[in-house]
């Protein structure tokens, strides 16, 4: 049972992770828009988190299936298969010249993620917390048994 408080833990540090990403793309995209970066800077920043967040949820993805997590993997599938469709259409990374154009589209695209990034987010901990009480419980009974003889 602790292997799998060991899978929802680092499943929750890999959510908190991916919320940090979208959430700083956002906050470039905003920048962007309100003039406080320029257009290199914002898509640079932005490109430099894109691979590494498609990695983290591939990767999640992936841990769900081999734990045999089959909702949080039937969840996670579509925008897995999504990121690897723009990854091979070489379609992942904000162009500068047309940043500009794409902002208003890219901050939908990036607040859809945002929320299914929450949803995943509270899913695991909602399983994080069963686990670490149904471990808690499981030694407390444990516990009690070996006081008695």
């Amino acid at each position: 049972m602790a292997w799998e408080l060991l899978l929802w833990l680092i499943s929750f540090f890999v959510s908190i992770a991916l919320l940090a990403l979208v959430i700083y793309q956002l906050i470039c995209l905003s920048d962007l828009e309100f003039d406080a970066l320029n257009p290199y800077d914002t898509s640079s920043r932005i490109n430099l988190v894109v691979i590494p967040e498609f990695v983290m949820q591939g990767a999640l993805c992936t841990l769900f299936l081999l734990t045999w997590h089959w909702f949080l993997f039937l969840i996670t599938v579509p925008v897995t298969f999504y990121h690897v469709r723009l990854y091979l259409r070489r379609k992942h990374l904000l162009d500068v010249t047309e940043i500009f154009r794409l902002v208003n589209e890219e901050k939908k695209y990036r607040m859809v993620k945002l929320g299914f990034y929450l949803v995943l987010f509270f899913i695991v901990i909602y399983r994080l917390v069963v686990v670490a009480v149904t471990l808690l419980i499981d030694e407390d009974v444990d516990m009690h048994e070996s006081y008695t003889f």
